[in-house]
């Protein structure tokens, strides 16, 4: 099969989301305008450069949480666990402005030290972030794409002892998950190392 612009009739759905999978999700704390605090999960996430540790999320469409964090400068990532899988779902709800999804969701707040948005309480890991940057996505066209990238600096770390082991974070244990296609999502259960032919054997 091949296709450029226009999805062959044997694809119901596209396939984009499914192919570029598992994607970890960025479980986003903000607070809007009047301090309300506002916690949203986006699928498109990612670590995007160590030295400094920087983070991105899109937002498809100027959502909350872009809007939040364009105001403020900064804004929280919380890891989104199989055991928080509910709530974060719950937080995807589409409400209004001043709606604080940390309480729609039954989640306990944790409190930041260096920025002003709150994380989740009951993630095993969170990152405080300032925003390096964040605008409009356009495509080849130069027309815009209706999404907007965000960047982050994170400035403060908190990890729950529990899943700290032998100096690592332990992903399985923690049993991260991760967004693939359509409605699937993926839990990191079964991990394995393949090191490289001529890189160190622990990951710095």
């Amino acid at each position: 099969m091949y296709y450029e612009s226009e999805l062959p009739s044997a694809l119901k759905f596209d396939p984009f989301k499914a192919i570029v999978a598992p994607r970890p999700i960025g479980w986003i704390g903000t607070l809007n305008a009047d301090g309300v605090p506002n916690l949203g999960p986006y699928s498109f996430f990612n670590a995007i450069s160590t030295r400094p540790n920087l983070v991105a999320f899109s937002s498809e469409g100027y959502k909350h949480s872009t809007a939040n964090a364009q105001n403020w400068r900064e804004f929280t990532f919380s890891l989104v666990t199989h055991t928080l899988r509910h709530q974060m779902n719950a937080t995807s709800a589409h409400l209004e402005d001043g709606a604080n999804e940390f309480e729609v969701a039954g989640l306990e707040m944790g409190q930041s030290r260096i920025v002003k948005a709150p994380f989740v309480k009951a993630s095993p890991a969170a990152f405080e972030c300032k925003v390096v940057d964040s605008f409009e996505l356009k495509g080849v066209d130069g027309e815009s794409a209706g999404s907007f990238l965000t960047i982050g600096q994170v400035v403060a770390v908190h990890i729950d002892d529990a899943y700290i082991v032998d100096g690592r974070f332990d992903a399985e244990r923690a049993q991260s998950i991760a967004r693939c296609g359509y409605r699937n999502y993926a839990t990191a259960s079964t991990l394995w190392e393949l090191e490289r032919p001529d890189g160190p054997v622990v990951p710095v």
